[in-house]
């Protein structure tokens, strides 16, 4: 049986996990600038990036920019990334070009955090005639 040809010359790099996971590094990395955030600024941001061979972004630079602070975070967090490139039997070293869109928009309030713990602290006074009467305590709630 003949082994079948690879179609590709070369084999473009790939983010661990796909698409999914890039996008869900993308969102828990990205932090909304506080400049952006207190002149209501949203909007995407367009990022072309390189890669080279080990698959490490080497260069990245604004296509569509938003100002305050935002383009400046994209390029932090493009810079964070780390692909699989397959092993090349022709021993290349290859730049790889890619874009990538960042959205920001302003995140809404949530209420507060649903995991709480709560206690009370009741004591007991005695009386003049050594009765011992629970009185009120505290009562806490804290919250995180």
């Amino acid at each position: 049986m003949a082994e079948k040809k690879d179609k590709h010359f070369i084999k473009k790099p790939s983010y661990p996990g796909g698409q999914e996971a890039f996008k869900k590094f993308i969102s828990t990395n990205l932090k909304y600038p506080k400049e952006a955030k207190k002149n209501k600024i949203e909007g995407t941001v367009i990022v072309k990036y390189t890669i080279d061979y080990k698959g490490k972004v080497t260069d990245a630079k604004i296509i569509k920019s938003l100002g305050h602070g935002c383009d400046e975070e994209a390029l932090r967090v493009i810079k964070l990334l780390e692909f699989e490139v397959p092993k090349e039997p022709r021993k290349l070293r290859v730049l790889f070009h890619k874009e990538a869109k960042l959205y920001f928009k302003i995140p809404k309030l949530t209420k507060p955090s649903t995991q709480q713990i709560q206690y009370t602290i009741k004591t007991k006074t005695k009386t003049p005639d050594q009765e011992t009467k629970p009185s009120s305590g505290y009562s806490y709630t804290i919250m995180w």
